[in-house]
């Protein structure tokens, strides 16, 4: 089968992995303060871990081939603060009343941004390597789980629209699709070490303040802090465990 073929179906999977956060769907509606505030402070803890322990050393890596360690380290703070203001800006513009449907509708903006470069990596990774591009897929699609919750959990109980809240969800997973789409049709020119480092360091700052002007203040106002807490420990620990399995 061909390479290029095969890479598109395994960034496909990944991407649309976050699809199966809709499950959530499934469970009782009686208990909906208990599931989101859940989803919402396991999915800080993924996009803090996953900022933490694989964008920003990502975007070292990358950057290293171009500075040394301090004027690397200054300017992927840059770019981190850049991906806060830029969240920031997009919040303040999106005319919708404060709650949980604003936090999914940011998750959803902040994920889509996320999913477009990681699409690209992916594609990239497996059209040059399969075994790799194949345990970074697996990687990204645990990942993706979560974040699909933290867009349809606060979409789905705020608004109570079914249809709207998977479309959305989808959405963010199928940007994933549209970033191999991309490297696929500008393959050589994507080839840019400067381009990833940026793309991760801004996601990273980007996901860093969805987490914690987001996610873990709307949680605090369903639940308490030591809930927040065991939750937030529950999510660091599966994505450890995913991250040494894999």
């Amino acid at each position: 089968m061909n390479n290029l073929f095969l890479s598109f179906i395994i960034t496909t999977i990944a991407g649309l992995s976050t699809m199966l956060g809709t499950l959530s769907i499934f469970l009782k509606y009686e208990k909906k303060i208990k599931i989101i505030s859940f989803s919402l402070i396991f999915s800080s803890s993924v996009m803090i871990f996953i900022s933490i322990f694989d964008l920003i050393p990502n975007s070292f890596k990358y950057l290293f081939n171009f500075y040394e360690l301090i004027p690397s380290i200054i300017i992927i703070l840059i770019f981190i603060f850049f991906g806060f203001l830029f969240i920031y800006f997009i919040k303040h513009i999106i005319t919708i009343e404060e709650g949980l449907y604003k936090v999914g509708i940011i998750s959803m903006i902040a994920l889509i941004i996320h999913n477009i470069p990681e699409g690209i990596i992916t594609f990239l990774t497996t059209t040059k390597d399969f075994r790799l591009g194949l345990s970074l897929s697996l990687s990204i699609a645990l990942h993706n789980i979560p974040e699909g919750i933290s867009i349809f959990v606060p979409l789905y109980f705020s608004s109570r629209n079914k249809k709207k809240a998977i479309f959305y969800t989808f959405i963010a997973g199928f940007s994933e699709v549209f970033g191999a789409f991309i490297a696929w049709l500008f393959l050589s020119k994507l080839v840019n070490d400067y381009f990833f480092s940026f793309s991760f360091a801004v996601t990273a700052g980007i996901m860093l303040y969805i987490a914690c002007y987001e996610l873990i203040p709307s949680a605090l106002k369903l639940c308490n802090r030591k809930l927040l807490i065991l939750y937030f420990i529950l999510g660091i620990i599966i994505m450890t465990l995913s991250k040494l399995l894999i």
